[in-house]
């Protein structure tokens, strides 16, 4: 049995490296590099290649720099041009057994302005031990993936996230995968990918499952504030906001461009919290996603998993001036005097700790709950959970918090790089083994599993993530009579 299998693709054959869960192929160009006269534009197949590539590390990440300073996620930054590639992590392609396997497509998060595919949090190694075939793949992000440039296709990041999709479906087959049996998920901005392709019809066909992860989208979403946001980039900056103006620019002058841009400031308090997203163009993104998932017909013919963790953001700083300040800062979220009081209610904390919980709130639970309540009115397949261990982690520690949900999902091993760190020693290994089945359960035949029911306008059956994992009935029934009222 040979440790460096080789497949064909449809640019040219790559060389993998066999382990023992199986063969992983890693920095597989999907598109040619995004420089010169490409910066901005549209991806494009990369050119063809004839001798065997070299598939064994990571390739270039369009990620210039973390995130934070600390990162919940490992996310390593890998320098070079050919950012759009991506990571096949597959039982074996050699054997009949691997082949016609089921495909989970993996979207990084990072607020659409960091992250990357390299981490090895996304490792498929236990997915690969339960048939299924992992797919990753880094995009482009910030000002050259979501600016909106008078001479240049909008939404960039989204057309990479197609044009991966697309090599997929066109070359998962000689890896051993069932193009016709994809299912894309994400955490956080990767989250809102998933959402935002549920809304694009160009990627309709291209996937039959969709897992969002405390997902996220920009609110408003629309060309105005697209456009708004574009104005602004010019006027703080100085730079017109054309492909023209940005092309030679290098990779720390386009940072600090977008710290320019992203600096607080009173012309910035009517815009969104993150900027530079995913927005309805009008054309590759018809609608609003939140408007196209709840009110139009977006995701009918796919099914749906997603939720949330307990305390995504809970760990914010208080907010100056104490309760008065908190409750003109839930007022300002869209709370009336009444609900206000319902949620300080429910949640009983320090002002920091609330606001945290109002910022998880408006992000991550109530949206992902009006898409679930659109969705169970239709009768669409969808299973809501939300997920609740707590990490015992001195940073983290009483939280559910954005991201500690992930390698239980991946089924990593407790002593994965930041997995100690994130969710203290001995995390329960019930909590690894039912989240991580449920994702191969839904991955390959979309359905979780008899212990999870759909979420239905009746039953409203909800996943509780813990350490001994459970449904209840509507356990977020509060959650969405504040703030959907």
């Amino acid at each position: 049995m040979t440790t460096s299998p080789t497949v064909l693709t449809s640019s040219g054959p790559v060389r993998g490296e066999r382990r023992e869960s199986g063969v992983r192929f890693l920095g597989i160009p999907y598109a040619a590099p995004p420089v010169g006269e490409l910066r901005s534009a549209a991806p494009v197949p990369p050119e063809p290649w004839t001798e065997a590539m070299d598939a064994t590390a990571y390739g270039p990440t369009a990620q210039r720099r973390p995130f934070g300073e600390v990162t919940t996620i490992p996310e390593p930054t890998v320098p070079g041009e050919s950012i759009l590639n991506l990571n096949v992590f597959t039982p074996d392609v050699a054997s009949p057994a691997g082949s016609g396997l089921p495909v989970l497509v993996w979207i990084h998060g990072g607020g659409y302005v960091a992250g990357s595919a390299a981490s090895p949090w996304y490792d498929g190694a236990a997915f690969n031990r339960d048939g299924v075939i992992v797919v990753s793949f880094g995009y482009r992000l910030g000002i050259e993936g979501f600016l909106h440039l008078a001479d240049a296709p909008d939404n960039r990041g989204v057309l990479d996230w197609i044009a991966a999709l697309q090599w997929v479906r066109d070359n998962i087959a000689a890896f051993g995968g069932d193009p016709s049996k994809v299912t894309v998920a994400g955490q956080s901005a990767g989250g809102g990918a998933v959402q935002t392709l549920l809304a694009t019809p160009a990627a309709q066909g291209l996937f039959r499952g969709a897992i969002s992860v405390s997902g996220a989208v920009m609110q408003p979403q629309g060309r105005e504030m697209a456009l708004t946001i574009s104005r602004l980039f010019t006027e703080r900056t100085g730079v017109p906001a054309t492909a023209a103006a940005l092309r030679d620019k290098s990779d720390d002058e386009h940072l600090a461009l977008m710290d320019a841009l992203n600096a607080p400031g009173p012309e910035r308090e009517s815009l969104p919290l993150v900027v530079l997203a995913p927005f309805a163009d009008g054309e590759l993104i018809p609608a609003p996603v939140m408007d196209a998932l709840t009110t139009g017909d977006a995701g009918t013919g796919t099914s749906l998993m997603l939720g949330f963790t307990a305390h995504e953001f809970n760990l914010m700083p208080a907010p100056d001036g104490g309760e008065e300040m908190l409750r003109a800062a839930l007022a300002a979220m869209g709370l009336d005097p009444d609900r206000t009081q319902r949620f300080l209610d429910l949640n009983k904390d320090t002002p920091g700790a609330l606001l945290g919980q109002a910022a998880t709130d408006t992000t991550f639970r109530a949206p992902s709950l009006a898409i679930t309540e659109a969705r169970a009115a239709r009768q669409l397949p969808t299973w809501l959970y939300q997920f609740e261990y707590t990490s015992t982690a001195a940073t983290y520690a009483g939280l559910a918090s954005h991201c500690l949900d992930l390698p239980f999902a991946f089924g990593l091993p407790a002593d994965a790089e930041g997995v100690t760190a994130a969710l203290g020693e001995n995390p329960p290994q019930r909590l690894t083994d039912a989240m991580h089945s449920a994702w191969v359960a839904f991955v390959t035949d979309l359905d979780p599993g008899a212990g999870w029911p759909r979420y239905t306008t009746s039953q409203r059956s909800t996943m509780i993530w813990d350490a001994e994992p459970h449904t209840e009935s509507d356990p977020l029934g509060p959650v969405r009579g504040i703030w959907l009222g």
